[in-house]
């Protein structure tokens, strides 16, 4: 059954993303792939994985990240023919309200993504605030909540700053920041392999039917989950990216695609030098789990190279906090323009050509969020983040979801339809909602995380609260926003808010 809305445009026909005032072709395909990459942090995503991978499937975490790499690239398929036929920077918001209309689009589409990178960004902040103190010789602040809070403020601000200024200043940056994390990475990889007593790599450490059940596998996969995470806040740079439509969703899997090669290449050195002990540099040592980069790098590359790592993580927190808060700006930018967010979020700065009330309220929110959960409590931040996994699982399924049913009545027009926009987003949404339901199961368990409460663990209550807040949050939408809520398939295709 052809989908209505593609009739009406005409067969084979991908309608035009309305004018929301962002600067077009600001970005190239080098420059998305960076931007794509940013939010991922690299540096700080293996830094504060790997060692929980090892920890629960010992050699076999290279297996374990190929094996999460599945599904994620499954969805950028996913993503990337979706952009193709609806270049629009909303993305998941519009993408999940073509296929099935407005409740879902705003709940799965726009709440969860906002969700998600807020409470990112909270962790990225005092991550990045926690490593510049240490950097600059201040260990004594760097313990202290209230420094490391002030400090990442500071930063928030710093990088809201960038956003505002545009995305080409944006761009800019995360070469550099981007180019640091990969050459240290790369580096430590090199010099690992290099010294004295390492052990030759095994393509056993890759063998996905080696695993000890499929508790340790679905734990594994599902922390390799969050890792790969954030690829997709390239595609909400869509419409200010030349030739958006196609270079987007190719970014999108070349970034997926890079970012396997360098977790795969830098776990194979990591277990090459440490091996899986559980004692000393190990990387069974619960001690190391935390932080694996910063114990295997002053023995690998020296003391004075070590800072360089250190360094390289830090960078790499900042630069994902500066691209999550590009691409979550956009978001509530084609929310606001589609008329389902107040219509100040759609104003665009006259000169930068940037969603600037967007950026200063989500950076601000941000900031404003880190204080409160630190307020709250230091572990009720770190089960917050743990909770995102959840989120994560929940958008990327529903999307993943949205291109099978949206493209349903052109899968036989060729095999390549049916294979790219059918079965394998099929298998990777069905994936998503797998770790979805073993996620929200294993959270449920008082013992999950740092905090409970009545016997339910607080990660759980946390990711479920969030999505119950959301309805909430519809709930009161639906009362404002009725042209959305009744006509959101078409009202997506059109501007209702239109700014100078």
């Amino acid at each position: 059954m052809p989908n209505p809305i593609d009739a009406e445009a005409g067969p084979g026909s991908a309608p035009a993303p309305p004018d929301k005032g962002l600067r077009g072709g600001s970005v190239g395909l080098l420059a998305s792939v960076t931007l794509g990459l940013s939010c991922v942090a690299p540096a700080y995503s293996i830094a504060v994985t790997l060692g929980f991978v090892t920890l629960t499937v010992g050699n076999l975490a290279p297996a374990a990240l190929l094996l999460g790499f599945v599904p994620i690239l499954l969805t950028a398929f996913a993503f990337r023919e979706l952009n193709r036929e609806m270049p629009d920077c909303g993305t998941t918001f519009v993408w999940t309200t073509r296929a099935f209309g407005p409740l879902t689009g705003w709940l799965t589409g726009g709440w969860v993504v906002q969700i998600a990178t807020l409470i990112a960004m909270t962790a990225l902040s005092q991550v990045g605030a926690g490593y510049l103190l240490q950097l600059l010789g201040l260990h004594s602040l760097a313990d202290r909540s209230l420094a490391v809070t002030i400090t990442a403020v500071a930063l928030l601000a710093t990088v809201t700053a960038i956003a505002y200024r545009g995305l080409h200043l944006a761009a800019s940056v995360q070469y550099v920041l981007l180019g640091l994390q990969l050459t240290a990475l790369l580096g430590f990889g090199a010099a690992a392999f290099a010294r004295h007593g390492a052990v030759t790599p095994s393509l056993t450490w890759l063998d996905p039917f080696a695993f000890d059940g499929i508790g340790p596998f679905a734990e594994a996969v599902m922390l390799c989950l969050f890792i790969y995470w954030g690829w997709d806040a390239l595609i909400t740079a869509n419409e200010e990216t030349r030739d958006g439509e196609r270079v987007a969703g190719q970014a999108a899997v070349i970034s997926t695609l890079a970012l396997l090669g360098t977790y795969l290449f830098t776990a194979f050195a990591a277990i090459s030098f440490a091996g899986t002990g559980t004692g000393g540099t190990g990387l069974n040592n619960p001690d190391n789990a935390a932080d694996i980069l910063s114990t295997l790098a002053p023995p690998v590359l020296g003391p004075a190279l070590a800072k360089v790592m250190q360094l390289a993580v830090c960078v790499s927190a900042v630069s994902a906090l500066l691209t999550s808060l590009v691409g979550s700006s956009r978001g509530t930018l084609s929310m606001a323009a589609h008329g389902a967010l107040p219509a100040t979020f759609a104003r665009i700065h006259p000169r930068h050509r940037t969603p600037g009330f967007g950026t200063l309220f989500i950076g601000a929110t941000a900031a404003g969020l880190l204080v409160l959960l630190t307020l709250v409590s230091t572990d009720f931040l770190g089960d917050a983040v743990l909770c995102i996994g959840l989120l994560i699982a929940c958008y990327y399924g529903t999307t993943a979801l949205a291109c099978v049913w949206y493209f349903r009545g052109r899968l036989r027009d060729s095999l390549r339809d049916l294979l790219l926009r059918g079965v394998l987003p099929l298998l990777g949404g069905l994936m998503m909602l797998a770790a979805f339901a073993r996620s929200a199961h294993d959270m449920y368990d008082p013992a999950y995380g740092s905090t409970s409460f009545h016997g339910i663990g607080g990660v759980f209550l946390l990711g479920a609260g969030s999505l119950a807040t959301g309805t909430l949050a519809l709930a009161a939408a639906r009362t404002r926003y009725h042209r959305f809520f009744r006509h959101g398939r078409s009202t997506v295709t059109e501007l209702t808010v239109t700014e100078d």
